[in-house]
């Protein structure tokens, strides 16, 4: 797999993409959901992909990581579970094909089938199913190591549980946690040298904790019914945007 050194970006880039990661986790601690994607498209104009999608995920994961020790007791544990036992499922199975699929083609998949859960008939399947648990963990899992930023994904089948705000955000960032550790372990089983990344990604992780401190306090303020309004507003945009960018990329090959 071709590496590009840290050494690599500007010192200009590399202090934009610091702020960013700190703005980007405000944005999914305060709103539930986008700050993800919206520094994966930033930091693929920045650097090529084979290097965007494991460093934005290793980002990913002290975000995450973050988020749900600041919301740890609000975690639907039982969702918990069973997600990430689908998940080890999910990232054994990309292992097999994660140099072959079609990045276009798993883009336009992806978006959907967020927009089909954010705004269809929800699957009739009860928040402690086990098999949507464990499928949700499986499928999200595996589309995660080729579009990068999951979070919609995620978010959707989430979203569907009815949860409060503060439920809804302690489980989302715990499963998304244990999908980036995932994610981090089959980069570097296929050969991605993490620790060439490391110094911007620490810098990234400690702005990004910041940026969720502000962000849950913002949380705190906001009517619940708005909440789950402005979410799949900004969840809806932001898989449009990246349906669009599977199109495109799949007219111009």
């Amino acid at each position: 797999m071709e590496l590009i050194p840290y050494e690599y970006l500007s010192n200009f880039a590399a202090i934009f993409l610091i702020f960013l990661a700190g703005v980007t986790s405000f944005i999914t601690a305060a709103f539930g959901a986008g700050g993800g994607l919206l520094l994966l498209v930033v930091m693929a104009s920045i650097l090529p992909m084979t290097v965007v999608i494991p460093v934005h995920g290793l980002v990913q994961l002290g975000s995450n990581g973050n988020r749900m020790l600041f919301t740890f007791r609000h975690i639907d544990r039982r969702m918990f579970f069973y997600f990430s036992f689908g998940g080890i499922f999910g990232a054994l199975a990309s292992t097999l094909v994660v140099t072959d699929i079609s990045l276009e083609l798993m883009k336009v998949i992806v978006a959907f089938f967020v927009l089909y859960l954010l705004w269809g008939v929800t699957p009739k399947l009860r928040e402690s199913s086990k098999l949507w648990q464990i499928t949700a963990g499986a499928l999200t899992t595996f589309a995660s190591m080729f579009v990068g930023a999951s979070g919609p994904l995620v978010g959707s089948c989430i979203y569907v549980n009815g949860y409060n705000k503060l439920r809804f955000t302690a489980t989302f960032s715990s499963c998304m946690t244990f999908q980036h550790t995932l994610k981090a372990f089959v980069y570097s089983s296929i050969g991605f040298a993490f620790w060439q990344w490391l110094p911007l990604v620490i810098t990234m992780v400690i702005s990004g904790a910041i940026g969720t401190w502000f962000g849950l306090r913002v949380l705190k303020t906001i009517n619940g019914e708005n909440f789950k309004l402005i979410f799949r507003i900004i969840l809806s945009l932001l898989t449009l945007q990246l349906g669009w960018q599977g199109v495109i990329s799949f007219l111009n090959k």
